[in-house]
């Protein structure tokens, strides 16, 4: 597999969105920054062309717009990944990302349509496509709680080839809340998909997840490479 350079995201500059300006315009489409299981080109693909994903609990019901990705590229994200609360799909721990915390984070943008980044966020918070956020206050702000739930926050950390990055996440910090360690279902899909994205190797991949707060402590990067080959 070839190997493919991890893309910069830059600081956003003046009309860019993402905190630098009044009333951004919100581009026809924009790059989602998946740091969790949508890593992983085909289980994203559930949540825009609808189905249920291997070892999950339910089915998604797809984007109204169900092409796929324009392009997904290897990036990094300034902050921490950790796991927390109890997911209804994988059980164990859910993934999410604090960008305030000191760390880096592994990560992969996918090119999407404003429209359809807005149905994957509904679906995130079991919602029916058609009812996403409204992505103005993150491209104004660089964040945006849209609601109380889980992945009802809305983070820009900035552009990319001149469209914003955005992704979703919780309202709270990494310090705020009980870590839950992940499933190993779960975690086969983060690191099949930081491995797809052909920028980091096995053992940088399964290094960093088992480094992740609530991995850390149960799970080590033998045991996650171990996910991978069986």
């Amino acid at each position: 597999m070839p190997v493919s350079r991890v893309r910069t995201i830059d600081a956003p500059g003046p009309g860019d969105g993402c905190g630098a300006g009044p009333e951004p315009v919100v581009p026809d489409l924009v790059w989602y920054a998946a740091y969790g299981s949508n890593t992983l080109l085909g289980r994203l693909m559930h949540y825009i062309a609808g189905g249920r994903p291997p070892g999950a609990a339910r089915g998604c019901p797809g984007c109204r717009d169900p092409r796929p990705p324009r392009a997904s590229v290897p990036v990094e994200l300034q902050g921490a990944v950790y796991f927390a609360t109890e997911s209804a799909l994988w059980s164990g721990g859910r993934a999410f990302y604090d960008p305030q915390a000191r760390g880096r984070v592994y990560a992969r943008a996918h090119l999407v349509t404003a429209e359809q980044f807005r149905d994957i966020a509904a679906q995130e918070m079991y919602g029916e496509p058609g009812t996403g956020p409204d992505l103005a206050p993150a491209l104004r702000h660089g964040r945006a709680r849209i609601g109380d739930g889980r992945y009802e926050t809305l983070v820009c950390p900035g552009t990319l080839e001149g469209l914003p990055v955005l992704t979703f996440t919780a309202p709270w910090a990494l310090g705020d809340v009980a870590l839950n360690a992940p499933s190993g279902g779960y975690l086969r899909q983060l690191a099949s998909g930081l491995l797809e994205a052909a920028a980091w190797d096995e053992a940088a991949v399964t290094a960093y997840l088992a480094a992740c707060p609530g991995a850390a402590g149960t799970w080590t990067a033998e045991r996650v490479a171990e996910l991978l080959r069986g």
